[in-house]
């Protein structure tokens, strides 16, 4: 059965519902992306980067999203950009995910070559660090990307870009050339919808959602109960969807 991922920025509108959405969404996704709130979130559209600002603006802190990451009950990762997870000494970090049951870190912004010096302090705590496959990658790069990886799963780009603007691209090639040299799940991101979901997830895994769910979460004409319905109910759809 292809999975579903979810994206949710932390603490907004507050952590308590942050928490009570999880405790409602838990039951219609497979893997949760805790997306810590940073200033500037380059690989992020304006519906995701609105919402990592006002959480921001309502005091959020890095040590609240790992408290609502002990709370969670399916496997889930931190999203975030690398100078979050700098600013926390990575080296205490990742025995703390260790600890604290957290599977790992998906950073958009931290480039491969810079990830492989982190690699070995991920596997000695068993923590994933997800590599990220993008379509302008060709078969020599996707190689050196995946060779000797061992992450639960693979993020790979949709398009390329920032979240949510929609665009698509032909990913036959690219999907190809990961499966000649990875094994692992791939999940696909970035444009991800009701609309789109059962196209993109053709010929992998899963699909991430992110800027889909933050854009119900940012109407303020919902009230919270209205917006946590929402979001499990498409979340329910997309899973229904793209195993149809």
């Amino acid at each position: 059965m292809k999975k579903v991922v979810a994206y949710l920025t932390v603490g907004y509108p507050d952590k308590n519902f942050t928490l009570d959405l999880i405790a409602q969404l838990s039951e219609h996704i497979d893997i949760l992306e805790l997306g810590v709130p940073f200033s500037d979130p380059v690989a992020d559209g304006e519906i995701i980067e609105k919402a990592n600002g006002l959480a921001l603006q309502n005091g959020i802190k890095f040590q609240d999203v790992l408290e609502i990451a002990t709370k969670t009950q399916i496997p889930n990762y931190l999203m975030g950009y690398f100078n979050s997870f700098y600013n926390q000494n990575i080296n205490t970090l990742i025995p703390q995910l260790e600890k604290n049951q957290i599977n790992g870190l998906i950073i958009p912004d931290l480039p491969f070559e810079e990830s492989s010096a982190y690699k070995k302090l991920f596997t000695k705590h068993s923590r994933d660090l997800i590599p990220f496959i993008a379509p302008t990658d060709d078969e020599n790069r996707i190689k050196q990307i995946l060779e000797n990886e061992k992450s639960r799963f693979i993020y790979l780009v949709a398009y390329a870009g920032i979240t949510g603007s929609g665009k698509s691209e032909v990913l036959d090639e690219v999907i190809a050339n990961i499966r000649r040299y990875s094994n692992q799940e791939l999940f696909i991101g970035f444009g991800v919808n009701e609309k789109t979901a059962k196209e993109k997830a053709k010929n992998v895994d899963g699909v991430i959602v992110g800027t889909a769910f933050i854009k119900t979460l940012l109407n303020e004409k919902l009230s919270h109960s209205e917006k946590i319905s929402q979001i499990v109910q498409s979340a329910k759809n997309i899973k229904s969807l793209i195993n149809e």
